[in-house]
């Protein structure tokens, strides 16, 4: 396969990499984007799509660095205000060499915003730790304001390239009103069109991903790119983040793992979750724990600078099977396999029928029997009857699906290798649904008019549904004030007949 050039020019890259004509939903969603890629002739963004950058964090993570020359790493970007008061709440990061801090983070195109818009003077803002800005002015640091962080310099790829991808991006909850103004329009199509609705709107969120995963390989390297997402994958949507800093930091302390639970002992070092206590009470997780510790306390010092505060992760209303120990405990297995990555490549030019090819990949993915993990589901937890599997069947349709074929996808499309890309295409579409959750249920509901699972018969019509609900759904009212999508599927569907 030919790789690209990254030294090459962006745009001459983003040409290789999409030179195809768009589909039709591509073309429908790029005039709601395109005027707000620059905010004015010289160049500053919006500042909803600086809010969709740091909420996504499309930053080069590793040049942080304060208007005062401080490092700063963040651990996770917080999460969207719906109340009003600051952009961001309960955002987790170091400055410089401080202790790591929970706080707030506030967006603004310029530092003199802070004092301009009032933020100085209301209380709702005293937990404010980092001002976000796109450039700083070239006046005097305000000792009384909180710390600036500028962005101009760090961004992982050009602003057009990010308005594309991140202005339609969700940064509120969905509506409550079930149903939306699109139901009787999307009633209206034949199955076969709603089909192909969802599948162009399927083919757009590949393509976002593998971009996203593009930006990430040219700052680093293809197979960082998939770690990074291998990991993020794992950490669900609560503890994304964190999981995703230790990916990234990943060459610092990989070096010496010889196996399984020696990865597993640091891993659970550098994440903070590592207990400093026995349970007294659980003779195999205190075992567990005095093995962990004879390796972990020779290294701490050593990855000193890679340790994850522990206010970083998420534990509210998480199963048990997703708790994060139990998540780095199969990275870590994944990580002690060092072909991995050669597998992964395999799969993908294997030549196999669609069931076979799951099936395989399920098998990459599944780790054998784990002394400990397979009988607990955190490091304290007490021993279950019965063993249980690290890794899901319905999990492997989410890896598949969100990291693997994109990945695999943005490759062939980068090589030029056109077979390899169209049969990772085929892959996607013919991957079979994955387990339901609670937003599905409510797009189904708004934009279909049903509840009922069989609307959706496979995964990428549901990443098509979830891809129309932050392109559009995200965007409006309960009411679908100004929203234009019900009248350009009533346009598309006049034009087919």
């Amino acid at each position: 396969m030919r790789l690209l050039d990254f030294d090459e020019p962006e745009e001459q890259i983003l040409q290789k990499v999409f030179p195809a004509p768009e589909n039709f939903y591509a073309a429908w969603r790029k005039p709601c984007l395109t005027p707000a890629v620059l905010r004015d002739e010289k160049g500053q963004p919006a500042e909803r799509l600086l809010q969709a950058v740091w909420q996504h964090q499309r930053l080069r993570r590793d040049r942080l660095v304060t208007a005062d020359g401080k490092k700063v790493r963040i651990f996770h970007p917080g999460f969207v205000s719906l109340e009003g008061g600051p952009d961001f709440g309960n955002a987790v990061m170091q400055i410089g060499d401080e202790a790591a801090r929970t706080g707030d983070v506030e967006i603004d195109l310029h530092p003199g915003n802070w004092r301009a818009h009032g933020h100085d003077r209301n209380p709702d803002y005293q937990n404010v730790i980092l001002h976000v800005v796109w450039e700083t002015a070239k006046t005097a640091v305000d000792v009384n304001a909180p710390t600036v962080l500028p962005l101009n310099d760090s961004l992982d790829a050009p602003l057009a390239e990010l308005s594309l991808s991140l202005e339609n991006e969700p940064l509120r909850s969905l509506p409550e009103n079930l149903r939306g103004k699109c139901a009787a329009p999307l009633r209206e199509l034949s199955g076969t069109q709603l089909a192909a609705l969802l599948q162009a709107a399927a083919e757009t969120r590949l393509q976002n991903k593998a971009g996203a995963m593009l930006a990430r390989a040219r700052n680093s390297n293809w197979d960082q790119a998939l770690w990074d997402n291998l990991f993020r994958a794992l950490g669900y949507k609560h503890n994304a983040w964190p999981m995703l800093h230790l990916a990234e930091t990943k060459s610092r302390w990989l070096r010496g793992g010889k196996s399984a639970f020696e990865i597993q002992a640091r891993l659970l070092g550098l994440s903070g979750l590592l207990p400093g206590e026995l349970t007294r009470k659980q003779k195999s997780a205190d075992t567990f724990l005095r093995h962990a510790w004879d390796i972990w306390w020779r290294e701490r010092d050593e990855y000193e600078n890679c340790i994850l505060p522990h206010a970083a992760w998420k534990f509210h209303g998480l199963r048990p099977a997703n708790h994060p120990q139990r998540r780095l405990a199969l990275a870590a297995h994944w990580l002690a396999d060092m072909n991995l990555v050669e597998k992964i490549k395999s799969w993908g030019t294997a030549k196999l029928p669609h069931p076979k090819s799951r099936d395989l990949l399920h098998k990459i993915f599944q780790v054998g029997r784990d002394d400990y993990w397979s009988w607990h589901w955190t490091v304290k937890s007490a021993r279950m009857s019965k063993p249980q599997p690290l890794l899901g069947a319905a999990r492997v349709t989410d890896l598949a699906v969100n990291v693997v074929l994109p990945w695999l996808w943005i490759r062939a499309q980068a090589g030029g290798d056109e077979k390899l890309r169209r049969e990772m295409e085929d892959r996607f579409f013919a991957w079979p649904a994955a387990e339901d959750n609670s937003v599905l249920k409510l797009a189904r509901q708004r934009l279909l008019g049903t509840g009922k699972t069989p609307a959706l018969p496979t995964a990428a019509a549901q990443q098509g549904l979830m891809q129309i609900v932050r392109d559009y759904c995200e965007h409006s009212n309960a009411l679908c004030v100004n929203c234009r999508f019900p009248g350009l599927v009533r346009g598309w569907k006049a034009a087919a007949t």
